[in-house]
C-alpha cells in the first residue's frame, strides 16, 4: 500500500501508523492542499464539499503538531492543548471516532463532551488528562464555567462546519469560547466548512487572524457521479413510488443503503413507520430520539441493518457514511443548500449514486431555488405503473407529542389550524431536527 504523499510530509511515525490503519492511500484534494500548510503550524480556512476528507485533514495536522513539542509549562493535565468544536453531537461522535483511530498509536489523550450523555462521567474523565478536547459549544461552556478545565494554554483551535454554527445559532457560544483562549496570533486556527460566506469570513478575520481560504470544490455543484432526477407526483403516489423503488433496489443491490430526507421530524417518524409496516426495515433519525438511540441508529445503518434510514437534516451535514447508494428527498428543503448537503451523502470516494426528489404540491415551490443554486435543471422522471407498489399497509398514526412530551389535544398542530394550513406553513431556519 502506497502512502507516499503522507510519508513525504514528514509526519510523526505514530501518526503515520494511524493513517495506515485508516487505509488512506491517496489524499483527497482538501488534504493535499491544506496539509503542507497546516503541519507547518500555519492557520487555514478550508472549504470543500461534505465527504471530502476535511475531518482527517484537520486531525492529522493537529496530532502531528501536538507531538512535535511538549505540553506547555504550568499547564494542568486537564487543560486541552487542542480544542475541536462542531455543531452537532453526531458530528462530534464521528470526529471522536476518527481521532481515536488516527491517534491510536500516539500518547495523546482525547476527551469528548456532548449533551445527552452521562454528565458526571464526562466531567470526571477530565481527571485522566486531556490533550485534544472535542465537543459541542454548550457542553464545553458548561464545564468551563465550573472550572473543570481552562483554555489558557490552548495551542490549536479547530472549528468544523462553521457555517452550520451560524445556522443553528451557536456562533455566540463559539465566540465566548474563543475569547477565553490565547490571542489568535499565539495559536493555530483551523476552520473547515462546506461553505464559506461573509459570516464565516468575518469570524475568521475577527477571531482567527484572517487565515487564507483554501477552496477545492464548487460547493453548489454535487459530484457529476450523482444521477439527479425529480418525480412530479400526486400526494397519494409518494408512498407507492418510494416503496416500489426500494423493493426494486433491494432486488438489484446486495449492499443497499438508502437515506430518505424529510423536512420535519414527525414526517420522518411516519415515513419510517409506513416502510416498516410494508416489510422494509428502517429507522428514523431525528431530534425525537435521545442521543444513545441516534448513535445506535447510525451505527446500525452503517452495517446496512436496517438498509434504510429516514432522517431530518440533523444527519445531512458532516457525517461520513460509506456506500450510500440512494438519497431520496421526500420533501424539497426550504434552503437549497440543504439539498446540496443531502445529496452529498452519496457518490463518495469516487463511487456513483442516485438522488431523487419526490415533488408534490407541498414543497414543489422550492424546486426552482434548488435548480437556480445548481445552475441547471434537474432531469424529470415519470413513474411507470410497475414502479408503484400496491396493496400497501398504513398503520394507525401515533399521538403527536408536543415539545414538552405531552400529547396535543386531538393530535392537532400547535397553535390550531387545519392539516392543509400546517402543510403550507414554511419551516423556520432555526427549527429543531
Amino acid at each position: 500500500m502506497s502512502t507516499s504523499f503522507f510519508e513525504q510530509l514528514g509526519l510523526a511515525e505514530s501518526v503515520m501508523a494511524g493513517i495506515r490503519d485508516a487505509g488512506f492511500i491517496e489524499p483527497t484534494p482538501i488534504q493535499r492542499e491544506t496539509l503542507p500548510i497546516t503541519i507547518a503550524g500555519k492557520s487555514v480556512t478550508g472549504q470543500a464539499q461534505t465527504g471530502s476528507g476535511k475531518t482527517a485533514a484537520f486531525l492529522i495536522a493537529t496530532l502531528h503538531r501536538l507531538l512535535e513539542k511538549p505540553r506547555p509549562e504550568n499547564s494542568r493535565p486537564q487543560d486541552p492543548r487542542a480544542l475541536i468544536i462542531a455543531p452537532t453531537r453526531e458530528l462530534i461522535k464521528q470526529i471522536s471516532d476518527n481521532a481515536a483511530q488516527l491517534g491510536a498509536h500516539t500518547v495523546l489523550k482525547f476527551h469528548t463532551v456532548i449533551g445527552g450523555v452521562d454528565y458526571k462521567e464526562q466531567k470526571e474523565a477530565f481527571r485522566d488528562g486531556v490533550d485534544v478536547l472535542i465537543g459541542t459549544p454548550g457542553r464545553l461552556i458548561d464545564y468551563y464555567k465550573q472550572k473543570v478545565y481552562s483554555l489558557d494554554k490552548t495551542e490549536i483551535l479547530v472549528i468544523d462546519e462553521c457555517d452550520r454554527m451560524f445556522d443553528l445559532g451557536f456562533i455566540a457560544d463559539v465566540r465566548w469560547l474563543i475569547r477565553r483562549m490565547p490571542p489568535a496570533g499565539e495559536r493555530q486556527n483551523l476552520l473547515f466548512s462546506a461553505t464559506v460566506d461573509y459570516r464565516v469570513e468575518e469570524l475568521a478575520w475577527e477571531y482567527m487572524d484572517n487565515p487564507p481560504v483554501i477552496a477545492v470544490d464548487d460547493v453548489n455543484t454535487p459530484p457529476d457521479r450523482i444521477r439527479q432526477v425529480v418525480y412530479h407526483l400526486a400526494d397519494d403516489e409518494k408512498y407507492p413510488l418510494l416503496i416500489g423503488l426500494i423493493r426494486k433496489w433491494q432486488q438489484q443491490e446486495s449492499q443497499l443503503r438508502v437515506i430518505v430526507f424529510t423536512n420535519r421530524r414527525h414526517t420522518a417518524l411516519r415515513v419510517s413507520q409506513v416502510l416498516e409496516a410494508n416489510g422494509i426495515r428502517s429507522l428514523a433519525l431525528s431530534g425525537a430520539l435521545d442521543q444513545k438511540q441516534r448513535f445506535r441508529a447510525l451505527d446500525a445503518f452503517k452495517e446496512t441493518n436496517p438498509p434504510v434510514i429516514v432522517a431530518t437534516d440533523v444527519a445531512s451535514r458532516g457525517l461520513h457514511i460509506d456506500n450510500v447508494s440512494h438519497v431520496v428527498n421526500w420533501d424539497i428543503p426550504d434552503n437549497p443548500k440543504d439539498y446540496i448537503h443531502r445529496v452529498g451523502r452519496t457518490a463518495r470516494a469516487g463511487a456513483e449514486g442516485e438522488a431523487l426528489i419526490l415533488a408534490t404540491q407541498d414543497t414543489v415551490e422550492n424546486l426552482p431555488k434548488v435548480e437556480e443554486t445548481l445552475g441547471r435543471s434537474i432531469d424529470v422522471a415519470w413513474a411507470e405503473a410497475d414502479d408503484l407498489a400496491s396493496d400497501l399497509v398504513f398503520p394507525p398514526r401515533p399521538p403527536r407529542k408536543d415539545r414538552k412530551g405531552g400529547v396535543r389535544p386531538g393530535g392537532g398542530r400547535r397553535g390550531g389550524g387545519n392539516r392543509s394550513q400546517g402543510r403550507r406553513r414554511r419551516a423556520s431556519g432555526g427549527r429543531k431536527s
